[in-house]
Parts: structure tokens; sequence; C-alpha cells
């Protein structure tokens, strides 16, 4: 296992991802601009349509990213399509949407939206009806998005949407009657992308410049190899954050390991911008609070000098938050806030100690469990919060650890729609911290667990992240898997 860590430290670069439906639809409607990533992003939404007509993660269903996705594909499909199958495909999409239109006033207001979603699904919606694929019924059934949108856009009226604000990332939002809300001049990164995303720079590439070099050079660097494209490319710092807190939680590693590890603290230190922090890339203008944070404890472990003024940047007036103007504030944000002012060697009793406690519990409700924004399951952020709190507020982690405890699967494993090897992960990391930090035993759950993830620890995994769809960031994935059995091993 050890080796295994040292060959995905090596591997670490620009970041790995799945595809998703959603972004490659918008490669696919690049037509002659380039015919070879426009014909490879069709074949890819062909052979990934699901069995219900939708585009999506097929696993496990969730409603925004279905939406999102299927208004995307389809139209993607109507416009660059040529064969007769690819508009049977649209029209059995067409049909899934409307489907899913009955469940709309619902599902709003129950879950977390995918990124952008509200800003994104009106000027989709809008653009379905001019082509004649959908009816009054589904877009009434989402007329209450567009207010949302209304409501969001008018918070930044003053400022024209450029690379220095987050919302760039959807900036395909816009449309086709809404060019006049960015700023098209000071809107690409260097890199040629619009805010790191596919789809955003897909959108600029077809609708406000068309054919750009920069950006369609982008879209090859993005393509993955299977056809589809990636959520957000790079994601350099964010991968980097990730992969080195799930191996920081070992807490012994040889020297030849620690060694790899150094040059990848050494980019998350040389990306750091004093007073502002970190995004999740560094070809990526605008930081945020989840990054910064892990980043700046990280470092901070390492004993790297950091300003500490950067992660104040994203102290709101009861909690922390990932960007200035966010809709739906993000509990791991929190929940790192808290392990890092814990690593700081502030009490419990500390002023910005409590503030996040009072909305960590305010945020778990009456459940006995922790969800977030940035990932579909429960046991992400609240094994993440047993991490935070073990041996330091007891009486929050307690429950946490009860209620992994009681939804264990009589295999071993755990996971929200059934046995996950990334959940079950998180679980063991959790209980294991807990073991170690509490000095309470679980008895054998830790073993029987382990047992499973590494009879099970190459099965594919659902793509449990959530962009503007659900996607799956493959070497931090793997890095979790291996930090859970390592950890296990160290108490069997």
């Amino acid at each position: 296992m050890i080796e295994q860590v040292r060959e995905l430290l090596k591997e670490l670069g620009a970041g790995t991802m799945s595809s998703m439906a959603y972004d490659t639809a918008w490669v696919a409607r690049l037509g002659d601009m380039d015919r070879e990533l426009s014909n490879r992003a069709l074949v890819w939404l062909a052979t990934h349509q699901l069995p219900d007509g939708s585009w999506g993660a097929s696993h496990p269903y969730n409603y925004f990213d279905r939406v999102v996705s299927t208004l995307s594909a389809m139209i993607a499909l109507s416009k660059s399509g040529r064969r007769a199958m690819d508009r049977k495909q649209t029209e059995r999409g067409v049909r899934a949407l409307e489907s899913m239109a009955n469940d709309a006033k619902e599902s709003l207001q129950s879950g977390t939206p995918t990124v952008g979603f509200d800003l994104i699904v009106p000027s989709l919606v809008t653009e379905a009806e001019k082509m004649g694929l959908i009816h009054k019924k589904t877009i009434h059934a989402l007329e209450e998005l567009k207010k949302r949108r209304d409501k969001k856009l008018a918070r930044q009226s003053n400022q024209l949407i450029d690379k220095q604000t987050s919302t760039a990332v959807s900036a395909e939002m816009a449309g086709k009657d809404g060019p006049h809300l960015l700023d098209i001049d000071n809107l690409q990164e260097p890199n040629g992308s619009i805010g790191n995303s596919p789809a955003a720079t897909a959108y600029f590439a077809t609708q406000l410049r068309p054919g750009d070099e920069m950006a369609i050079e982008y879209l090859h660097f993005a393509s993955n190899k299977d056809g589809g494209t990636c959520n957000l490319y790079p994601i350099d710092v964010m991968e980097r954050n990730w992969v080195l807190w799930n191996l920081a939680l070992v807490n012994e590693w040889d020297q030849d390991t620690l060694n790899l590890l150094q040059p990848h603290l050494d980019y998350l230190c040389k990306a750091w911008k004093p007073t502002k922090g970190l995004a999740f890339s560094r070809d990526y203008s605008v930081p945020d609070g989840l990054n910064t944070i892990m980043a700046y404890g990280l470092l901070d472990t390492f004993h790297y000098e950091i300003d500490p003024e950067s992660m104040e940047n994203f102290k709101a007036d009861d909690h922390y938050r990932c960007y200035q103007l966010e809709s739906y504030p993000s509990t791991e944000v929190n929940i790192q806030a808290l392990l890092t002012l814990r690593k700081k060697g502030h009490p419990i009793e500390h002023p910005d100690v409590q503030r996040v406690l009072t909305y960590l519990d305010h945020a778990r409700g009456k459940n006995h469990y922790w969800t977030d924004r940035w990932h579909c399951s429960p046991y992400f952020s609240t094994s993440h919060l047993v991490i935070a709190c073990a041996g330091y507020q007891d009486n929050l982690a307690r429950e946490a650890v009860d209620w992994i405890l009681t939804t264990q699967n009589p295999d071993g494993s755990w996971g929200i729609s059934g046995p996950n090897a990334e959940e079950t992960a998180y679980c063991l990391q959790a209980l294991v911290c807990w073991e170690r930090e509490s000095g309470t035993h679980t008895g054998n759950v830790v073993q029987h667990g382990a047992r499973w993830l590494k009879e099970n620890i190459n099965a594919h995994t659902h793509p449990l992240w959530v962009g503007k769809g659900l996607f799956r960031p493959d070497t931090i994935v793997r890095a979790a898997l291996f930090s859970a059995l390592i950890l296990a091993e160290g108490i069997t």
C-alpha cells in the first residue's frame, strides 16, 4: 500500500476527473470550429444516455444533475447531431425532462443545487423553448429558477462578470440574450479558459468569440480520453489539497514518502497569494475559502509560514464561506476551519471556534449527520466532522460516530445507495481517528470495514462530488482509499 501511495504522489499534476454530460454537451456544440472535438463529444453523449432517456450520473440519482445534464445534452444533439439516432435520443431526453418536471417543486425546495444551477437552467430552458424542444408545461415548472437567477444577479448588478468574479465559472448562463452581463475582454484566463470550466469556455468559443484559438486549445487539454469532458480543468491545487489532507491523517510516514510529499507542499506554498489565499487552481483567478483554509492547515502543519489574513477573508458573521456572493453555505469549509483552528492551538472557548461549532450544530438540524454542497454523500462531511472534533469536542463527534456505526452494511461497507468504496473509506478514517483521539473502541467494526474495502478497492466508484453535475476526482478518491486502509491496518 505504501508503494501505491508513492506512485500516486508521483502522478499528481493538473488533476484527473471523470467526464460529465453537461460540459461534454457544450463541447459538442463546437461543430465545424473543431470537428474532432465536437464529434468525439457527440459520440460520448450518444453512448451515455441513461435507460430512462436522461443524462447525468446513473447512480446516485440527483435531480439537479439530471435536469441540467439532460437539457444540455438534448440541445447539443439537436444542434449538432446529424444522425436519425441523434433525433431519437433527443426526443427521449425531452420525455425524460417532462417526467422530471413533475417533481420540480419538491426537488427545488428540498435539495442543494449543483453549481450554477439557478443561473444556468433558465438560459437552457429559454434556448430549448426557442428550438421547440420543450413545452410550456415544463417551462412553468422551472419558472421559479428565473426569480432566483434575477435575485442573484441583482446582487452584483453594478459589476460586470469578469475573471475576478466567481460567477465567471458559469458564464454560459448569459446565453444568447445576456452577453451584456459579461466583461468579455476581461473574462478569459491566461490558459484560454473561462473559469477553468469547459462549458463556459465552449460557450465563449461558440457564441462570444467564435473559433477563439486559445479557448479551443484549452478544450483539447480538458478533454478526456473517452471523448467526454470534465467539470473543471485544471484542478492542480484542489487535487493536491485533498490528496495531502487524506495522507496527513496518517501520523507517521517514512522518509522516502515524506520526500515525495514535499514538492506538493512547495507547490501550494508558491501558489499562495498573500492576503488572498488559494483558488482550486493556480490558473483560476478567484480564491475560495475551502482551498485556502485546507492549504493553510496543511502548510502550517508542515511548518510553512503563511499569512493568517487570507483565512480571515472568508469569515462571515456566523460562519466561514467559500465565496463572497455564495447562495448556499458549505458545511465542509466550516469543518476544515474548525480543524485548522484546532491545529493552531485555539482552545474550545475561542470565539472563532465557538462560531464554527454553533454553525455546525445548526447546520445539522435534527439529523445525526452532516451534508455539504460539494458532495452527495453525508458520510463525506460527517466523517470529516468526527476527525475535526475527536478529542476536542467529543459530544458533537460522538453522535456522528454512533450514526456511522449504526449505518454500516452487513458486509462491512457503507454507502447511501448501496456499498461504495469511497464512502467506506471516509467512515474508516473517521472511526480510526475517533479511537485514536478519544480512546473509545468500536469493536471489530473497523476490521470488518477494512476487509470489505481491501477486497473492493479496485471496484468502480460512483461520481459523488458536486460541480455543475456529479463527478469523480479519481486521484483524490484513491488517496482516501489508501489512507483509510493504512489507518485501519494501524489498529488491527
